[in-house]
């Protein structure tokens, strides 16, 4: 008896004094223990995504990849691994697990090393939000304080769901949502039995026992988790059997860009940078933009295709690189591959290497597809550059073309036949598709920009900001102010009619010489060609843009009054020259301000201002913001009067409240009457269709006849081209939708 007494005094000392250890330890850590209260409101970091108007995903910025999972949403089988492989006892214990830390620690006894975790599933969520990795006692003794205080203030449920959207799972993928789309391309609850044993056996170890890095790992691993669940009573069997027989297929997916359109999505990012700082990269936020993406699609196939196609009139510039030349040995097909590394992807345009060359074909070991054949009937083109005017001899064999081992550039073709469609994706895998029908071509030295826009409204339907986001980050749609050329002239003429002007007001389409005494020379604008047939109406003036009418009308109305007027379709009055000159386009513009300025016209005498966003959303759906754009009064509502001719008119517009978040509605101003802008459309559809009778010897076209190939007779616009042709505009309207569209296209030649 006194034995078993001092044994049980001793053991109460024992208590005593762990007891107290234990609350010295928490006392003495407790004031650097994290605040467990900031789990209740934690936002995730999530990636930004960009969309457009109807849901096709443009970009995603990030760092951190994630796809937030709400407990009732995170499929049971997925619950029931981690908590066989993770934690069997997590329902039960209060944070720390006694019977785990008990049995790791006789592990570690009898065979020196830990071989065995005794981490429970709150214990790693304290680690993952509140701590690091490093392998200490103190850090150990913070964790199992913090995962007690997060039972206590969280449920269950609330664990597993911040664990399931917290933990890394490696290539840049935090949380199984996200791992799912990484390592399987599809949605967590899509996912088979197998496939989320294969994520819930990775938290040991993301970076290595992940499928893509190692298979061998990753099945042996997910086979464990198999195990657990069979032993722990989550699954029969027939179902450990056959998710167990079931092979795992993982290749790295990224996020699944659905729509080309970079320059909207850079437009995008800066606004959310702009709006919401540095939190906007980690908000999970969804960025809706006006673009329609069949309109987006159409703008890139218009504006790429065609400066390919305008590139490839003036002839073949022969590349000067090699992979190995004449007479050395060729390289293996690995070598190849380490050859092509470095150079870009630009869309559909893919370097490659010349490994065959036949009578009138060639065979190229292209960057990512491996060998293909390119047939005459896509080389043929190829005569040799001489300079913008002129081309060498077309070639009549392959060889005169290319050589074996040279640096070449092809492309995917959109116009295949049918059934051999072009695949443009850019993995770095070598897949020979014997479909795909690839042309020669090369990276244009002209670069082009396009944009579309809502004349309603101010929406942006489409924009296409150069020949490559990844060859050339410059936004040349909104950021490149260029010389405008005969694009101005309709302004011109719109002033004009303002002061009383017609249609069939006549001007003197004759040579001016006008003696400029500072210069001391004679300014002689000149008609393109310089053709002068005297006394002309005002619609055949601005359809067949004679430079000498133009500046007769300008004379007219008078310089500084054109130059005030002109500010009323949005321009800048610093950015039209108070010059004479300005008549034949001296005035520099972006495309995205000639497409707003063409939009009055179109949308019969309103101005409204582009904008890019359509809305922001949360990343559970919330709405963030809306935009409210301006929009313009079609039935009896206040509407803005119509706007003075002054120097103040710009100011003026500045003054009136354009926001975007305004909650009630935004009238645009009227700044020419319906009148003006009815009769200015009606010279516009001119420069397409032209007038007169051809049958009778009177027809005449418009510098636009070639749009005459749309047979749309609904379809108005004006060319504008600047000296030496250095920049060639088109700006126009057509109905999109039964709407007027508002349209403004560019094409700048490289010096």
């Amino acid at each position: 008896m006194k034995f078993i007494k001092r044994l049980f005094i001793f053991s109460l000392i024992c208590m005593i004094l762990g007891v107290s250890a234990i609350f010295g330890m928490y006392l003495y850590v407790k004031k650097d223990l994290p605040n467990v209260d900031e789990l209740r409101h934690v936002e995730l970091e999530t990636p930004m995504q960009v969309f457009s108007s109807d849901g096709k995903l443009i970009a995603q910025f990030g760092e951190k990849k994630r796809i937030p999972v709400k407990y009732e949403d995170i499929p049971q089988d997925l619950i029931d691994a981690l908590i066989a492989t993770e934690d069997s006892r997590f329902y039960s214990h209060y944070g720390v697990d006694p019977i785990g830390i008990t049995r790791a620690a006789l592990v570690v006894a009898m065979s020196g090393s830990a071989k065995q975790g005794a981490s429970t599933i709150t214990q790693q969520l304290a680690r993952n939000f509140f701590l690091s990795n490093e392998k200490k006692i103190m850090r150990k003794i913070r964790e199992i304080f913090l995962a007690i205080e997060i039972e206590r203030m969280l449920s269950k449920e609330e664990i597993l769901e911040l664990y399931v959207n917290k933990i890394f799972l490696g290539y840049r993928s935090y949380g199984f949502g996200a791992a799912a789309q990484t390592y399987f391309g599809n949605n967590l609850e899509d996912l088979t039995l197998s496939e989320l044993a294969t994520l819930a056996g990775m938290p040991k170890a993301p970076s290595t026992m992940n499928p893509i890095y190692s298979l061998n790992r990753a099945t042996g691993r997910r086979n464990i988790v198999l195990r657990r669940m069979l032993e722990e009573g989550y699954i029969s069997q027939q179902e450990f059997d056959d998710a167990r027989a079931e092979e795992i297929k993982s290749k790295y997916h990224g996020a699944e860009i659905e729509l080309s359109a970079p320059y909207v999505a850079e437009i995008a990012r800066a606004w959310m940078l702009e709006r919401y700082g540095e939190d906007a990269y980690t908000s999970g936020m969804r960025v809706y933009t006006t673009v329609d993406s069949k309109l987006q699609d159409a703008a890139n196939k218009a504006a790429i295709n065609n400066l390919y196609d305008y590139d490839e009139r003036h002839g073949y510039r022969t590349p000067r690189l090699s992979a190995w030349e004449a007479g050395e040995t060729a390289l293996t097909s690995d070598e190849i591959n380490r050859f092509l590394r470095p150079h870009p992807i630009y869309g559909k345009l893919r370097p490659a290497v010349v490994t065959q060359i036949e009578e009138q074909s060639a065979t190229v070991h292209i960057k990512g597809r491996g060998e293909n054949e390119i047939v005459w009937d896509q080389m043929k083109w190829a005569r040799p550059f001489i300079n913008d005017d002129s081309q060498g001899l077309a070639p009549s064999k392959a060889a005169d073309i290319m050589k074996l081992g040279q640096l070449v550039w092809v492309r995917a073709i959109d116009d295949a036949p049918e059934g051999e469609v072009a695949d443009v994706t850019e993995n770095e895998e070598n897949i020979t598709e014997t479909n795909t029908v690839w042309r020669l071509s090369q990276v244009p030295e002209a670069n082009t920009a396009f944009v579309a826009m809502n004349p309603e409204n101010g929406q942006v339907l489409s924009l296409v900001g150069g020949f490559n986001f990844v060859h050339n980050k410059f936004n040349r749609a909104t950021q490149s102010v260029r010389q405008v050329g005969s694009s101005i002239k309709p302004f011109i003429y719109s002033a004009a009619i303002d002061e009383g002007m017609t249609l069939a007001s006549l001007i003197n389409d004759a040579p001016v010489n006008q003696w400029d005494r500072s210069q001391g020379t004679a300014w002689r604008p000149k008609n393109s060609p310089p053709q002068y047939v005297g006394p002309t109406r005002l619609r055949i003036g601005l359809a067949t843009s004679k430079n000498v009418m133009a500046v007769r009308v300008l004379r007219a109305v008078g310089l500084d009054d054109t130059r005030n007027y002109l500010t009323r379709f949005g321009f800048e009055i610093d950015e039209l020259p108070r010059s004479e000159t300005i008549a034949l386009g001296a005035g520099s513009l972006t495309p995205v301000k000639m497409a707003q300025g063409f939009s009055v016209f179109a949308n019969g005498g309103y101005y409204v201002e582009p904008f890019y966003i359509s809305r922001v959303e949360g990343p559970f759906g919330d709405l963030e913001f809306e935009a409210t754009p301006m929009e313009i009064c079609h039935n009896n509502c206040e509407q803005p009067t119509l706007a003075p001719q002054s120097d103040t008119l710009a100011n003026e517009f500045n003054e009136q409240d354009l926001s975007l978040e305004e909650e009630t509605v935004t009238y645009a101003p009227q700044v020419i009457s319906e009148q003006t802008a009815f009769l200015v459309r009606e010279m516009l559809y001119s420069n397409v269709w032209g007038g007169g009778n051809w049958r009778h010897d009177t027809g005449w076209n418009g510098t636009g006849w070639r749009a005459q190939t749309l047979k749309r007779r609904d379809v108005g616009g004006k060319t504008g081209t600047t000296n030496d042709s250095k920049d060639a505009w088109y700006n126009g309207y057509g109905p999109v939708w039964w709407q007027p569209l508002g349209l403004g296209l560019m094409i700048t030649i490289a010096s």
